[in-house]
């Protein structure tokens, strides 16, 4: 079994964010307080799963499923 270090999983989440912050802007132009919001909730969510939620829900059906 392969070990995560905590500097890895960091860089893990960077890169995912940056990834979710790339397609949220090519979507929608700028992000608002709005989307920045639902990042969290996209992060938790494994890279299919956000991915296809980003490529294929409008800009509210993605604020009505992740915004808390």
């Amino acid at each position: 079994m392969e070990m995560v270090t905590s500097w890895e999983r960091e860089g893990i989440q960077k890169e995912r964010r940056a990834t979710i912050t790339k397609i949220l802007k090519l979507r929608f132009g700028d992000i608002d307080a709005s989307l920045e919001a639902i990042i969290p909730a996209l992060l938790q969510l494994s890279p299919d799963e956000y991915m296809d939620s980003l490529l294929q829900a409008d800009r509210e059906k993605l604020l009505s499923r992740f915004q808390r």
